[in-house]
């Protein structure tokens, strides 16, 4: 499947001025980038499923962003989901079928660089990206028939692009889940190896996710290991601490750590996210 761009209005919720856009330009620094991304290439799955397709999204300047999506029935429930660094869409092949089992179409989208998609990654472009995607998605599945309501969702890296989505279009998006979700983005920056004069505090409101989470009205669930060695428990609590919407949960896997969340806690994650989505429409 392919998703063709409609028309674009210009972004308006990135930053106050354009000035203040270009100023964020420090975050695409290669000595500030080398320590974000860790693009993993993928040829794709050789997995065969009839109600499993790959999709493409086309950005602004024409660069192709890959992902998969996994279908169970066009009334479901819709999760567009944001993966973390070093994984890519293909890695979610075996828990696809799980969501799909659970009656939920669950669509995993790449970073560019990852997987299958073309460019190279850049954290403005990330951002930019997801709200792109965004909209292509809900073209997408509005043509295709798809009647469900639609939830974004983040793990790790990918939370900062569910958050700026779920901050931009409150109004189309009935809830976001965060998967192991930093709060605070400059502090996680420097805890991956950013040296801190490369950045410059004054603008971390403009990319903050625990801000971004401010201007989420939507129900939100938040997921986080009682263990996480990456990003610190006490970033999951801030996240929930921020959200506005007196319909928010949180769910802490005792042991788990940053990577271990299902190992430790398949059945209470799964379940959660079951839950969530069976929430009465706002």
């Amino acid at each position: 499947m392919k998703i063709n761009p409609g028309p674009m209005e210009e972004d308006l919720s990135w930053s106050p001025s354009a000035k203040e856009n270009l100023s964020l330009a420090f975050l695409d620094d290669p000595r500030v980038l080398v320590h974000i991304f860790y693009p993993r290439r993928d040829i794709g799955s050789n997995l065969e499923a009839s109600n499993r397709s790959v999709v493409s999204f086309h950005m602004e300047d024409g660069t192709r962003v890959d992902g998969v999506m996994h279908m169970a029935d066009k009334s479901s429930p819709n999760i567009l989901f944001f993966h973390g660094n070093g994984e890519n869409a293909y890695d979610y092949d075996n828990i696809g079928p799980v969501y799909r089992e659970m009656n939920i179409n669950f669509c995993i989208v790449d970073f560019r660089g990852y997987g299958t998609s073309e460019g190279t990654p850049k954290y403005i472009s990330m951002l930019k990206d997801a709200e792109s995607i965004f909209r292509q998605y809900l073209a997408f599945i509005k043509e295709k028939g798809f009647t469900g309501k639609v939830f974004v969702m983040g793990r790790s890296l990918g939370s900062a692009s569910a958050l700026k989505i779920a901050s931009s279009h409150p109004e189309e998006v009935s809830g976001l889940i965060l998967e192991s979700g930093f709060a605070h983005t400059f502090n996680l920056l420097v805890n991956l190896g950013v040296n801190p004069r490369l950045l410059d505090g004054s603008k971390e409101h403009l990319i903050s996710n625990q801000e971004m989470m401010k201007g989420a009205k939507m129900p939100v669930l938040v997921i986080h290991g009682e263990e996480d060695e990456i990003i610190p428990l006490e970033d999951g609590l801030d996240l929930y601490a921020a959200a506005t919407n007196e319909s928010k949960n949180m769910l802490v896997i005792a042991e788990a750590g940053h990577n271990t969340l299902m190992l430790y806690g398949l059945e209470e994650y799964m379940e959660a996210i079951k839950r969530f989505v069976e929430i009465p429409a706002f």
